[in-house]
This record gives C-alpha cells, sequence and structure tokens, in this order.
C-alpha cells in the first residue's frame, strides 16, 4: 500500500494530488435566499479536500481541523459549484490540503472565486492507527509558496495548541 524506498516514502508532486469536483446547487442545498448554506459548502469543502489527500497519501484519510475559511461571495441555487484541491504540504502523518471553489458560468465558461479553505488530513489505516505520509514535492512557484505558507501555519496552529493547553491548567 505505502511505497518505500529506502526506508523512506516517495515523495510526491503536488499534481498527483490535485482533485477536482462539480456540484449542482440544489434547492435542497439553499436557505431562503436561494444562496448555498455556509454549512453545505463547508460539507463539499471536507470532501475534495479529502479526495487530495487519499490521492497523495493513497490511504484512508480522516479530518483534523479546518482551520481557515473565507466565504468571498453567495453561490446561488442553479449554480456550478467546481472545487479544486490540492496538497499543500505532507508532515509525518498529516498533510494541509488548500481547496478553492469557484461559481463557472457554464453558458460562458468563466469562473468566479467564492470560497477558499485550509484543511488538515491524518491518514490512517483501517482501525484507524496514524500512517507515515510521503513528502510533496512543489514544482512551480505557486505551489513553493503554498508549501512555506503551510509550514508557518503549522507552527501558529502548535502554538495555539500550547496556548490552549496552558489556559486549561489555569
Amino acid at each position: 500500500m505505502i511505497e518505500a524506498m529506502e526506508g523512506h516514502l516517495t515523495p510526491r508532486p503536488v499534481s498527483e494530488s490535485q482533485s477536482e469536483m462539480a456540484e449542482v446547487v440544489l434547492p435542497n442545498d439553499a436557505n431562503p435566499l436561494g444562496n448555498l448554506l455556509g454549512g453545505r459548502l463547508m460539507h463539499y469543502i471536507d470532501l475534495a479536500g479529502a479526495m487530495a489527500a487519499h490521492r497523495h497519501s493513497r490511504s484512508y484519510v480522516v479530518t483534523a481541523s479546518m482551520d481557515h475559511i473565507d466565504f468571498l461571495a453567495p453561490v446561488h441555487v442553479g449554480d456550478l459549484l467546481i472545487l479544486r484541491s490540492s496538497v499543500n504540504r505532507a508532515f509525518r502523518t498529516s498533510m494541509e490540503v488548500g481547496v478553492k471553489a469557484f461559481v463557472e458560468n457554464y453558458i460562458t465558461g468563466t469562473r468566479r472565486h467564492v470560497s477558499s479553505a485550509y484543511l488538515t488530513f491524518v491518514a490512517v489505516d483501517q482501525r484507524g492507527h496514524h500512517l507515515p505520509v510521503p513528502p510533496v514535492i512543489p514544482e512551480n512557484d505557486e505551489e513553493k509558496q503554498r508549501y512555506e505558507d503551510a509550514g508557518r501555519r503549522r507552527e501558529l496552529r502548535k502554538e495555539e495548541m500550547q496556548r490552549k493547553k496552558a489556559l486549561k491548567k489555569v
């Protein structure tokens, strides 16, 4: 299941994790104003992120966190929602995945960016035990920037967890 090379996992390029999914927004997914529910968009983002994490790790994955999400513009009933995801960086057993959501006008072919999010997934076996994941190879300037940014966000997450632990002790 996991490729090994001299005791190390074979690094994989970001392109191997890239995923795209499409959903048509239906009335059941919307609020009374006809806009996609934020929770439903978060659900789609989680699914798109998991696809990228599965592709990179070639294992089961579980969502550890959704650190940041921006709702930039409303999505309406009837819109074609496109979600693109890829692994930004892999750590020992976890991966940060970036997801961007767009609304595509299928008549003109134009896309409008409506949301972005960062999620952390952990690779697990069938019993839920953590599995090591291969390193990510960023191949272009944008991927290299996302790789570096993911490392900074990880450090901030660790600092925040330490602060929360310290507050619980007080």
